[in-house]
């Protein structure tokens, strides 16, 4: 099951308070990134962060899901209703989270 544009909206609304949130569409999922980085994705109408230590200090018994066959565990947000919680959530995760890889140029 495809993820819907009406619950990445949602999403993407709660986040506004945070600048510099962008999203991907990939395979009829959404990866969501936060100043360049991948913080996690929507994926079957759920959202999912990586499990990095801030994730789950602030999430202690969240629970681990799978975004797709064959993907590393996620944790789930299931307080999505919360914006000031969301805003906290993926701030405290952006030093954790992996630098973009640099894009090989072209020849």
């Amino acid at each position: 099951m495809a993820s819907s544009k009406e619950y990445l909206d949602f999403i993407s609304d709660q986040l506004s308070g945070l600048d510099e949130i962008t999203y991907k569409a990939m395979m009829g999922e959404y990866i969501i990134y936060y100043r360049g980085r991948i913080v996690g994705g929507i994926y079957d109408d759920r959202f999912l962060v990586k499990p990095v230590k801030s994730a789950l200090a602030l999430m202690p018994d969240a629970e681990k899901e799978l975004p797709y066959e064959g993907a590393k565990e996620m944790l789930l947000v299931e307080d999505v209703d919360n914006r000031e919680f969301l805003t906290k959530l993926i701030s405290s995760m952006y030093d954790e989270l992996p630098a973009p890889k640099p894009k090989k140029k072209k020849q």
